[in-house]
């Protein structure tokens, strides 16, 4: 498979770089260009680092990883290291796979308990400790701007795979993949439902679908809306945002309903969380009379919002997107290791 410039993906640079020092040795923004045995080196951070000409790129070479268009052991030689200081199944066990695919190895932390964070290690120290044992660096933590600030002290390609209530680049690149697998996104009706204030996944998939002249209806219990800046910035950047207070009222107008959890985690303290936990639940009941191609979606683990007797239903398709993490992370790790 052939490489292909991208434009604005990880635009950082590193403290008291230098306009002399040649490309490998620092972070660009711009177009990644591939040199003889030399290439720009950039991180995925936000989606907001991104044009749609580069998300498409993307994910046609996820569907090129997918059908198994590839080399064998590609990135033999290569090494990443999982730094995950939040929990997490899919999104930890899917790098690892996605590496192991691409013959390449990882190295892991899986929590704060088994690092040296407990003995009061900064984030920026041990960014530049796993800087000098891998090549690529894929961070899970639960402070928002923690990636950002981790490519500022990396020296090797840091990954953002969620930052507290902030981006989840990776996710959203296999919720659009997820959707493109069954109809164009462009134009289509996409509902929000669930934790819009916290949620990262929210978050990066609207910006995402504002690239592809959909339209947005969101729908969350009170307090949890959508933030008043993203959806300002969604606004400002074309996209049509319509908001409900029921699910109901726009259920059967939708292409694509994406439903998320209310993420315990994300609250200051329990009776927050209680006062809004159980507020909405999707049930095959709930479908009747929706679109026949609708797809739900929803990036896991559901906490109820979703009634199990919806998996049996033509609509649910959360199980394949998770499945699809594989080949879209397969597609990240090669472009920014290879």
């Amino acid at each position: 498979m052939g490489k292909k410039s991208i434009s604005g993906c990880g635009v950082n640079h590193y403290p008291g770089e230098k306009k002399d020092l040649p490309a490998s040795k620092r972070g660009y923004s711009g177009t990644r260009e591939i040199l003889e045995g030399n290439h720009t080196m950039y991180h995925i951070i936000s989606i907001r680092d991104f044009e749609r000409r580069d998300l498409d790129y993307l994910l046609d070479l996820a569907q090129e990883f997918d059908t198994g268009n590839y080399r064998p052991r590609m990135l033999e030689d290569k090494l990443v290291a999982l730094l995950f200081v939040e929990p997490s199944t899919r999104t930890r066990m899917s790098f690892a796979a996605a590496m192991a695919r691409l013959g390449g190895r990882w190295i892991s932390v899986d929590s704060v308990e088994a690092s040296s964070i407990v003995k009061g290690e900064t984030l920026a120290d041990t960014i530049r400790v796993l800087s000098g044992y891998a090549d690529a660096i894929v961070l899970r933590h639960p402070k928002e701007g923690a990636a950002r600030l981790a490519s500022e002290f990396a020296t090797v390609p840091v990954i953002n795979a969620g930052d507290g209530a902030g981006q989840h680049p990776s996710q959203t690149l296999l919720d659009l993949y997820t959707i493109r697998q069954s109809m164009p996104v462009d134009g289509i009706n996409v509902g929000l439902l669930g934790d819009l204030r916290y949620g990262r996944t929210a978050h990066s998939l609207a910006l995402a679908l504002s690239l592809y002249g959909t339209t947005l209806h969101t729908i969350a219990p009170g307090g949890l809306e959508m933030p008043a800046n993203i959806t300002l910035e969604l606004r400002e950047r074309g996209m049509k945002v319509i908001e409900h207070e029921d699910v109901q009222e726009v259920l059967r107008d939708l292409d694509v309903l994406y439903v998320t959890r209310i993420q315990r985690e994300r609250f200051p303290d329990s009776a927050s969380y209680y006062n809004v936990a159980s507020s909405y639940r999707i049930t095959p009941d709930l479908l009747a009379g929706v679109k026949d191609h609708l797809m739900i979606l929803h990036p896991l683990p559901r906490a109820g919002e979703i009634d199990p007797a919806v998996d049996r239903t033509p609509y649910a398709r959360y199980f394949e997107q998770a499945r699809n993490g594989v080949p879209v992370r397969m597609a990240l790790l090669d472009e920014v290791m290879r």
